[in-house]
C-alpha cells in the first residue's frame, strides 16, 4: 500500500528553523517526484517545493527561495524539507505528496499528485 507520513512540525519563533520529514512506503521512492504543499487557515492549498526522480532536481516557489531546501534519502525512503528563517506567514499545515510522473515539470498542480500524507502543523509565532 502506498503511504506517506509527515512529521517534524511544531511551534517555532520567527527566524527559527524546522526540518520536516516525509516517510514513504509501498513504492520505490527514488522513481517518483515528491512535492511539499501547505495550507494556511482560510486559504487554498499551495505548492512549496518539489524534487524530481533521477538527478533530484528541485523546484521552489518564490516565497521560500533561499530559505527552504528539499532533499531525499532514498535508502531510508524519506524526503525532507529544511525550513530556515521562518516567518509568521509560513504558518500552515504542510503536506507531502507523490506525483504520478517522475519529474516535477516546474509547476505545482495538485491534481498531478496521486497520493498524499495527512499533514503536519507548523506554527511560527513569538
Amino acid at each position: 500500500q502506498v503511504q506517506l507520513v509527515e512529521s517534524g512540525g511544531g511551534l517555532v519563533q520567527p527566524g527559527g528553523s524546522l526540518r520536516l520529514s516525509c516517510a514513504a512506503s509501498g513504492f520505490p521512492l527514488d522513481n517518483y517526484a515528491i512535492g511539499w504543499f501547505r495550507q494556511a487557515p482560510g486559504k487554498e492549498r499551495e505548492g512549496v517545493s518539489c524534487i524530481s526522480s533521477g538527478d533530484g532536481g528541485a523546484d521552489y516557489v518564490e516565497f521560500v527561495k533561499g530559505r527552504f531546501t528539499i532533499s531525499r534519502d532514498n535508502a531510508k525512503n524519506i524526503v525532507y524539507l529544511q525550513m530556515n528563517s521562518l516567518k509568521p506567514e509560513d504558518t500552515a499545515v504542510y503536506y507531502c505528496a507523490r506525483q504520478g510522473y517522475p519529474y516535477c515539470g516546474g509547476n505545482f498542480y495538485a491534481y498531478t499528485f496521486d497520493s498524499w500524507g495527512q499533514g503536519t502543523q507548523v506554527t511560527v509565532s513569538s
